[in-house]
């Protein structure tokens, strides 16, 4: 009984890894290994760049209370289409990428504004700027694509890490980098269970966190070891790590990212406590906005190019990652690993099915029927029938 009990938790604790690893052992399958291929694993990262950077803020927004931010798409097109108009007529890059980010952030001051100390629903504050920021991004560009062709902006976005003397599909710094990250990941996850031990937390016992530490380094070095057959690390790489690492430590290590998940949890008690809520739900929708113009950035320079459709329901795809990776849907729970779970998990299912060449219809309904199944499991597992 005491088995069954402990298994029941495990699966729970790791449904949607194991959602995770079937799925890529599906498509590996089915693709006759053409999805482990070191091009198609390097795209999945470069393709879901965005994915992964937004649902760090967009979980922020999720953990006040299950709110969203409709507009992080059409933030995305005005960033990367003022950069690419700015560098059309001779401007710096550097310049761009700097104008490019203050406007996002003025977008995301105004929005926070609106929502925290006006009291804008979140859903309509959103929705009124996703039209209104896509208009303004179609003004900027004239209604016309604009190539971006800038090779120092390029650089700073699409380039890859090799060393001296390495060619095209022979980078074997790729693998070293990743034993080196591994090692790193495993002495942090030893002194992390100690440093909880002496303190007197609650740890796992000591045959999980080895094993988790496995799994862990046995995956980091196959990256390392598929990216030495194709061009090295990816940049764009590195910018994810940044707004992975930071998030998850703001939302994990700080009385700062604890406020979320209070606000999320119960908005009157919060307020009772000394905090202001309108504060989170400020920072939750400007850090949203800041990380949507740094988006349209890494996207304007994977694609080449900025048109007016660019970021066209990319909002939805950060909402789903959230929710799939365990995001409650009535908010004050939520992980940034958990995330890049669901975001990873959504990447694969894209690739796969693109690899098998289906429409883009059967796109839709598997990525509707994977979100409503994981909605429900949380609905249903945490025994939730409403906001209480």
């Amino acid at each position: 009984m005491k088995a069954n009990t402990k298994l029941n938790q495990f699966i729970k604790k790791y449904t949607m890894i194991l959602a995770l690893v079937v799925v890529f052992i599906l498509f590996t399958i089915l693709t006759d290994n053409r999805l482990i291929l070191s091009q198609n694993i390097s795209n999945l990262l470069l393709q879901n760049a965005y994915v992964l950077v937004t649902a760090c803020g967009m979980l922020l927004c999720i953990l006040t209370g299950g709110n969203v931010d409709l507009s992080i798409g059409s933030t995305l097109c005005l960033s990367a289409a003022i950069a690419a108009k700015m560098m059309s007529i001779g401007k710096d890059p550097l310049l761009a990428i700097l104008v490019a980010m203050l406007v996002s952030a003025v977008i995301g001051v105004w929005q926070g504004w609106l929502i925290g100390y006006v009291h804008i629903p979140p859903f309509i504050c959103t929705l009124a700027g996703m039209f209104l920021i896509r208009g303004i991004a179609r003004v900027i560009l004239d209604s016309r694509t604009i190539a971006i062709q800038d090779p120092k902006f390029q650089n700073l976005f699409t380039s890859y890490i090799r060393m001296p003397g390495e060619t095209l599909g022979n980078v074997k710094s790729s693998l070293v980098i990743g034993i080196i990250v591994a090692v790193l990941l495993t002495i942090w996850m030893l002194l992390s269970r100690m440093k909880k031990q002496k303190s007197g937390y609650h740890v796992e016992n000591m045959k999980t966190t080895i094993l988790k530490i496995i799994v862990f380094d046995a995956l980091i070095i196959a990256y390392g070891e598929r990216l030495s057959g194709y061009k090295g690390i990816p940049v764009m790489c590195l910018w994810i790590l940044v707004v992975v690492i930071i998030f998850a430590f703001i939302t994990s290590h700080t009385v700062f990212g604890r406020y979320f998940y209070a606000v999320g949890g119960n908005e009157k008690a919060t307020k009772m406590s000394g905090i202001d809520p309108r504060k989170v739900y400020f920072w939750a929708y400007f850090l949203m906005s800041v990380l949507a113009g740094l988006s349209g950035l890494l996207v304007g320079a994977r694609i080449g190019s900025v048109d007016g459709n660019m970021g066209n329901s990319y909002e939805m795809d950060a909402i789903a990652s959230c929710f799939i990776g365990g995001a409650s849907a009535y908010g004050g729970s939520g992980t940034v690993p958990g995330i890049m779970v669901g975001a990873i998990l959504l990447g694969v299912i894209n690739q796969g099915m693109s690899i098998l060449g289906l429409p883009d219809q059967f796109q839709y309904i598997v990525k509707g029927a994977v979100l409503l199944a994981a909605v429900v499991f949380d609905v249903v597992s945490n025994h939730k029938t409403g906001k209480s």
